[in-house]
């Protein structure tokens, strides 16, 4: 099977057994082995990592990591497929505006990625157009599912407070500042700030709302396959 990002990357699945210490998980092959492997996502995964669940990892051919294996997808029990490898995002939601399916980002001639901005932060993406106002863009993984509602964060995120802040900054220098929740669980069909986790960032986002910051939900198609952009949406400002 191939996992159609950027590098192509060979998956394979198991069972999962654990995840602890933020960073890792042990598993279970096909063949009956646990092994510890990297899970790359700091959040709470609160209906990402159940014990039982089917996953998928990608592997390294760097011979120096302690953890060649990558935690990249989980398929859970009731069918659902999520992408848990945040670092995922920010590429998937790059080639979805190369291939043009962010409707709200068309038109630009250049991207960027990790562009300095604001004060100490880079910005996931600058898009360009010649004399039109520059955009800056932050995108951020969805994967907490209540119900079929999407959450953000899954986690108190005093980064996610400083990136509506900058964007913010920037949006009152005349740019465009965007920030693009990238759906990474097949079961979500709409995004809230989570208030119930982080109330502080449901106030700075309202914040950011009223002061014009975009707010765009990216969908994907997921599975072990390949993850493909399926549309966008774009939230009304109040």
């Amino acid at each position: 099977m191939q996992f159609e990002l950027p590098h192509n990357a060979p998956l394979n699945n198991a069972i999962l057994h654990r995840r602890y210490k933020r960073f890792l998980a042990d598993i279970e092959t096909n063949a009956g082995d646990v092994i510890t492997i990297h899970c790359p996502n700091t959040g709470a995964m609160t209906g990402c990592a159940e014990p039982g669940s089917t996953i998928w990892f990608s592997t390294s051919s760097n011979k120096n990591r302690k953890y060649p294996h990558t935690w990249e997808l989980t398929h859970t029990k009731s069918g659902d497929w999520i992408c848990v490898n945040t670092g995922r995002a920010n590429s998937l939601v790059e080639q979805a505006i190369h291939d043009g399916h962010i409707a709200e980002l068309n038109g630009y001639a250049t991207l960027q990625r990790e562009v300095k901005y604001a004060e100490n932060s880079r910005v996931d993406i600058k898009l360009s157009a010649g004399s039109a106002a520059d955009a800056f863009v932050e995108v951020k993984s969805v994967t907490l599912c209540e119900d079929g509602q999407g959450y953000f964060p899954d986690a108190v995120s005093t980064r996610g407070h400083k990136h509506l802040a900058a964007l913010m900054a920037m949006r009152a220098e005349g740019y465009r500042a965007v920030l693009v929740y990238a759906v990474l669980h097949s079961a979500i069909q709409n995004v809230r700030p989570a208030v119930h986790i982080d109330p502080r960032y449901s106030e700075l986002l309202a914040e950011a709302k009223a002061a014009g910051v975009e707010i765009i939900e990216v969908f994907f198609n997921i599975s072990e396959k390949k993850i493909v952009c399926t549309g966008s949406n774009s939230q009304q400002q109040p």
